[in-house]
C-alpha cells in the first residue's frame, strides 16, 4: 500500500537529522542501507500478522556510508510480512484499519518534524 498524499515524497533532509527524527517515531534503519539508498522500517504486530511501514530515500548529495548525505524521500509503503518469503505491498493485501490510521499519523508527524528542520 502506498501513502501518496501524505506529503513526504520529495522532502529532503540530512541523514543524521533524518535518523534522529525517525528513530524518535519508532523507525529503525539498522543495516538497511547502501551508499545510495536508505530504508527505515516501523514494525507492527496485529493478531499474529506482522506489518512494516517503510520510509525510503536516496542520496542526492554525499553517500549514506560517509559523514554526510542529503536524502530525498520517496513514497512510503505499508507491507505485510510473509515468512519466509518477505514483505508484500500489493493491492490485494488486507491491512487492518488500525494499522493504516497509525501509519498515517506517524507519517504526518515525520513530515512535520522534517519540515521544522528546513525552517
Amino acid at each position: 500500500m502506498k501513502f501518496e498524499n501524505i506529503g513526504i515524497e520529495g522532502l529532503t533532509a540530512e541523514l543524521s537529522q533524518l535518523d534522529d527524527i525517525l528513530e524518535d517515531l519508532g523507525f529503525v534503519r539498522a543495516a538497511q542501507w547502501d551508499y545510495e539508498r536508505v530504508t527505515y522500517d516501523r514494525k507492527f504486530e496485529h493478531k499474529g500478522d506482522v506489518f512494516y511501514l517503510r520510509i525510503q530515500g536516496y542520496a542526492i548529495e554525499g553517500d549514506v556510508g560517509g559523514r554526510y548525505a542529503l536524502i530525498k524521500l520517496i513514497t512510503p509503503l505499508l507491507g505485510k510480512h510473509y515468512y519466509p518469503h518477505g514483505v508484500e505491498y500489493g493491492e490485494d493485501e488486507h491491512f487492518p484499519s488500525m494499522i493504516i490510521e497509525t501509519s498515517e499519523k506517524l507519517l504526518k508527524q515525520a513530515k512535520e518534524e522534517i519540515e521544522k528542520i528546513k525552517q
